[in-house]
């Protein structure tokens, strides 16, 4: 596990804005990792989505790029407790990615998994509606590799281990199934302000 300087020892100041137990991080972003940060360029990266869906697909960084760009402003929160507020991501709404794929009504769940073979599981209805992007852009620049890049999954609204960094696509399926932390102790769903960090929270 990578760990770097703002993941510990930031003193807790009690912030309406925050949800429970976070604090803010400011201009720090630190960094956590499961695995070693790959050398993973756009020209190599590729984005797939299958499992219940009517047309499976791949795209690669070009046709990627081909869909209607998104921007998301907002806040985000990693279950080790911090956030960071008003940060722009920019890249392709998930909606733009279901208009093509069609779900099956049957679909319930999906598992990203990452080029490097980090996987996490989310609800589909956590990545559909204007709630879910994948991301090549921070702050106006191409996303940090130590962060993601060259894209990765972004899911605000949960704790930001399920914005799978390096992402290499989703698989839907009709059921749910844990990906690496939820199957080492962690929530099924990471919601912040309900302060679901671990399974049984």
């Amino acid at each position: 596990m990578n760990v770097t300087r703002g993941f510990s020892g930031r003193p807790r100041v009690h912030n309406p804005g925050l949800p429970p137990g976070q604090y803010d991080a400011r201009d720090d972003w630190p960094v956590l990792s499961a695995e070693v940060t790959p050398d993973l360029s756009p020209a190599d990266w590729t984005f797939r989505i299958d499992g219940l869906v009517e047309e499976p697909r791949t795209w690669d960084w070009a046709t990627a790029h081909e869909l209607p760009a998104s921007v998301h402003e907002g806040d985000i929160h990693c279950v080790t407790g911090w956030s960071k507020f008003g940060v722009r991501f920019a890249g392709v709404s998930l909606d733009a990615f279901w208009e093509r794929v069609r779900p099956l009504p049957s679909a319930t769940h999906v598992v990203a998994y990452a080029h490097t073979g980090y996987t996490t599981n989310l609800p589909l209805a956590d990545l559909r509606d204007g709630r879910a992007w994948i991301a090549w852009e921070y702050d106006g620049r191409p996303l940090p590799a130590e962060h993601g890049g060259p894209a990765r999954l972004l899911v605000p609204h949960l704790y930001f281990w399920k914005s799978a960094k390096w992402i290499a696509g989703l698989r839907l399926l009709d059921h749910d199934e844990p990906g690496f932390w939820e199957r080492n102790g962690y929530h099924a769903r990471g919601n912040p302000w309900a302060e679901q960090r671990y399974s049984g929270d």
